[in-house]
This record gives structure tokens, sequence and C-alpha cells, in this order.
């Protein structure tokens, strides 16, 4: 499951490869075992037992602790007493799935390609290459079991990171993956290759990831202007430009 706000934030100020980063990385996992209305009424009833400890009124400290947990229960969706009874009552993922039914953000997008679809499927295939065409894609690594490092920019600056495994891998036809536990954002993905007539290639892509802090952190995204439609419908016309020219388009040359 994702990692949480707080510690996606230290890792990217202090970097994955420092101290804190490691540090980080080495906590225990906080999975999401609570339930969307959980959510809601752990972040009403925190806010109000976080206000009354500041108020004057009542065991001050006592509702300041508290209150600050259920905050933290409502931002991370992980509950630690439900972890340790190993209670989840969250919505069930499938055993193939990466995100829970009713979680994350899912897009998906379209374009035809001018180039045999074994030619575009072998240009994705080379996973480095999305960082060319996908602008919030730092840097992708990948090893030979099939495993790869996804490094991606976040809202305010934050950089996350996800290692991810290929799910289905059909030469020409379809590539999938998703991420593996441990990643700052839960995410999974698939691009579908089909011959059109002419030698033209119709790509379709879908996306669906859920970031840190889940669906607010989905909307504090779109507050500061990242659109994840409107980024896919561009990215997607970057990489047909390149796939049929070579060459890394301009902004204008994109569109």
């Amino acid at each position: 499951m994702a990692a949480t706000l707080l510690t996606t934030a230290a890792k990217s100020i202090a970097g994955p490869r420092s101290r804190v980063g490691r540090a980080v990385d080495a906590l225990p996992q906080a999975r999401t075992n609570v339930s969307a209305p959980e959510r809601v009424v752990s972040l009403a009833a925190g806010g109000a037992l976080s206000l009354l400890g500041f108020d004057g009124r009542g065991p001050s400290v006592l509702s300041s602790l508290v209150g600050g947990y259920l905050l933290y229960r409502a931002a991370t969706g992980n509950c630690p007493a439900y972890q340790a009874l190993g209670i989840s009552t969250s919505d069930a993922t499938a055993e193939h799935s990466r995100i829970a039914a009713g979680h994350g953000t899912r897009v998906d997008h379209a374009v035809v390609v001018d180039k045999p679809a074994a030619e575009v499927y072998r240009f994705w295939r080379d996973l480095e290459n999305l960082p060319r065409f996908m602008t919030h894609m730092v840097d992708v690594d990948t090893t030979t079991d099939g495993r790869s490092l996804w490094t991606a920019r976040g809202p305010f600056g934050l950089r996350v990171q996800w290692e991810a495994e290929l799910v289905a891998d059909v030469p020409g036809e379809v590539i999938s993956w998703r991420s593996l536990d441990g990643a700052d954002v839960d995410t999974a993905g698939s691009v579908h290759f089909t011959e059109l007539p002419g030698g033209r290639t119709e790509v379709r892509v879908a996306l669906k990831y859920d970031p840190p802090a889940g669906k607010l952190g989905t909307a504090v995204a779109e507050l500061v202007g990242l659109d994840p439609e409107a980024q896919i419908r561009a990215d997607m016309q970057r990489f047909k430009h390149i796939v049929e020219t070579g060459t890394v388009p301009r902004d204008s040359d994109a569109r």
C-alpha cells in the first residue's frame, strides 16, 4: 500500500538514499485498512478534539493526543490498532490488483501512431523511454527480472518513488505493470497496441494510481494545476511525435 504523505515528504526532502530516507524505508509499512466513511468520521472527530485541546476546556493534552491520532487515521487511511490486530474495513483488493475498488484515480487515453505495432511496442517496452514523453516522470531504472524503479514529480516539488513489476507482456499487443509493496504511490497501468490498416497503430493507455493521502492527495494535486487527464493527453501526443519523427517535440509541436 502507498506510503503516507508525511513519510513521502520526508524522503523527498532528505533524498531517498539519505539516512532519513533509509530510516523511513525501514519503518513498518502503514497499510490502508480504514474505509472511506470511517476516514470522514475520524476527520470530523479528530478536528473537533484537536480544537478542544487548544481552547482551555477539558483534558487538553488527552484531547490533543486523541484528536491527532484520529486526524492521522483520516489522512493516511491507516489505523495502527487495526493493523496490529489484522483488521481491515477498507475495500478488498483482488489478488492481481494493486488498488482497491473505489480507491484512487483512473485516467485513459488513446492515440493513433503512424508506425507498425511491433515498432511502437518496442519503444514503450523499453520503460526507460517513459521520461522522454511523460513530463511528470523523472527516471525509470529497469532490471533483468521484469522489475523497475520509477521516480516521479508530485505536488509542491515532492518526489515519489515506487518499484514495479510487469504483470503482462505480449510483444506487439499489451504491456501491463503494477507497483509493489512499500511504494510511495500505489499504481497500476496497461498499454494496448492494436494494428490498423496502412501500418498504423492505436495505442491505448490506462493508468490508475492512489497517491499519498489517497483522494485528498489527488484533490491537492488538482488544486495546484496537475490535471491527470490533461497530462496524459499531452504525454500521449508527445509519445506519438517521438515515435513518428524520432525527435522530442516542443510544446507547440505536441498539441
